[in-house]
């Protein structure tokens, strides 16, 4: 048992970052492609309303879409927000403007980015107009246009909108898309983790035990989440412990390097009131078992136990883990 000490909070640069793929419905796929062949298609609604971008029910009576309609390319921005410092990955390497535009034709607004030198030179109710990108790099998705530009005029007449009309796809539809999502952040776990991550470069696993019910919660939080108050009071726990439950994983996960398949369990460490997970390694999957009693198996220079192996003792009885389930 130990008192707590001053703790550096650990922070540290944290990347989320997988491909989304989607496979594209009738109406979706129509207006990838038609970006692709540099046309912008709007959906019909059964009262006339022309929604771009489309989508494939009826916002008003959930009606099922099907008629697509051709609008312009060029439009009018409804309202803008200047974006002085772009992120990775965003239209434009240099500042823009996020505007909503009502594309000549339709009745409601699409979201995209527009080319400007400032925010003096963009106002809501002026003119712009489709900056394609390159015949080579159009691929059928929402980035085959560009961006938007300040078109040549301010003219903003019925007389120079274009009447929407039905739209036939060429060639081949897309299909499918595949989006990248990344999320940057900066993570920080927190004082009462940042103890619990230090001591595991030592090769401990400690814990934090509640004044009230006198749990003792690994990985620590802070506070206790049963009765709500705060705990300080430092308990090591394990290293050996029980496997409490376990899955057989069989599908190969990007970038990991483990031979399937493999058992990933609950492990309640002795002297924890709650379970942490771990793969356990060291004894053939199919004979993983509730109650398997494991210690850590520490790599080298590893923060955290590589994985968990059979201690060779005799099961738990399941009434000494049934609560940690």
């Amino acid at each position: 048992m130990e008192s707590p000490v001053a703790t550096d909070v650990l922070r540290a640069p944290l990347v989320l970052e997988f491909p989304f793929t989607r496979s594209l419905g009738p109406i979706q796929s129509a207006f990838l492609t038609g970006l692709k062949h540099r046309t912008c298609l709007g959906a019909r609604t059964p009262s006339g309303r022309v929604l771009v971008p489309p989508v494939e029910y009826d916002p008003e009576t959930a009606e099922e879409l099907r008629d697509l309609v051709e609008v312009g390319t060029t439009g009018t921005v409804t309202t803008w927000a200047w974006n002085p410092e772009p992120r990775r990955g965003q239209p434009l390497g240099t500042p823009f403007a996020w505007m909503l535009v009502k594309l000549d034709g339709a009745d409601t607004s699409l979201l995209h980015a527009l080319d400007a030198p400032g925010p003096e030179a963009v106002r809501t109710g002026m003119r712009v107009r489709v900056r394609w990108a390159p015949d080579a790099d159009r691929t059928g998705a929402i980035t085959d246009i560009a961006c938007f530009e300040p078109a040549d005029t301010d003219t903003d007449t019925d007389q120079a909108r274009p009447q929407p009309r039905t739209y036939t796809a060429p060639g081949q539809s897309v299909t499918g898309i595949v989006t990248p999502a990344r999320l940057d952040y900066t993570y920080s776990p927190g004082a009462a983790q940042s103890r619990f991550i230090n001591a595991l470069a030592d090769h401990r696993t400690v814990g934090e035990r509640c004044p009230s019910c006198r749990k003792v919660y690994v990985p620590p939080r802070g506070a206790c989440p049963t009765c709500g108050v705060a705990t300080s009071e430092q308990v090591e726990v394990g290293p050996a412990g029980t496997v409490t439950t376990y899955c057989i994983v069989n599908v190969k996960a990007k970038n990991l390097d483990i031979e399937l398949p493999y058992v990933y369990a609950h492990i309640a460490l002795d002297g924890a009131d709650l379970a942490l997970h771990g793969r356990i390694a060291g004894i053939p999957y199919d004979q993983v078992r509730m109650g398997l009693r494991v210690e850590p198996v520490w790599s080298g220079g590893g923060r955290f136990p590589d994985h968990y192996r059979p201690t060779g003792e005799p099961d738990a009885d399941y009434d000494a883990y049934k609560e940690l389930i």
